[in-house]
């Protein structure tokens, strides 16, 4: 099994997929998995929608998420206020790592559009009031995986305060 350094190292974002299905249960047990993210007060603030052929034909994405063999919409539910909202999101979007890191250590490939934050998308999956897509995520085994690009160095983020 990879050890997370080397799957953070090596996670690539998926552009083109082979048709070949994803078997359900590895998809499941890698959300299982993503579903050990940090989130405040265990408001575990997720869901998960299997997007289907009509749907996501209706979606009209550019390139139908690179013909992934499967397609997963993540959404954050309500918050009361701004700060939970931000807290959701956030949590959110580390479920979403992951389970691409989780999904990756095996060998299949993801990645993230935020084609989601459309009213026309929102009316297309019929999302109850208050909850956002923070990313669809094409799913399946890659044709190609890109390579790295190139990052600034840490130190040129790191800040010492007094």
């Amino acid at each position: 099994m990879m050890n997370v350094t080397g799957a953070i190292l090596t996670r690539r974002t998926i552009k083109q997929f082979k048709p070949d299905p994803v078997p359900m249960e590895n998809v499941l047990a890698w959300l299982s998995t993503a579903a050990y993210a940090p989130n405040h007060r265990m408001t575990e603030p997720w869901e998960v929608y299997v997007v289907g052929p009509s749907t996501r034909a209706n979606l009209k994405h550019k390139n139908d998420f690179g013909g992934a063999p499967l397609l997963l919409a993540v959404a954050s539910t309500p918050a009361k206020t701004s700060v939970d909202r931000d807290e959701h999101l956030v949590a959110t979007a580390c479920f979403i790592q992951n389970f691409m890191l989780a999904a990756h250590a095996e060998g299949v490939g993801t990645g993230w559009s935020s084609l989601g934050a459309s009213p026309r998308v929102r009316e297309l999956l019929a999302l109850p009031q208050g909850q956002e897509i923070i990313g669809f995520l094409p799913v399946g085994y890659p044709l190609e995986v890109p390579e790295p690009k190139l990052r600034t160095p840490i130190e040129q983020k790191l800040h010492d305060l007094p």
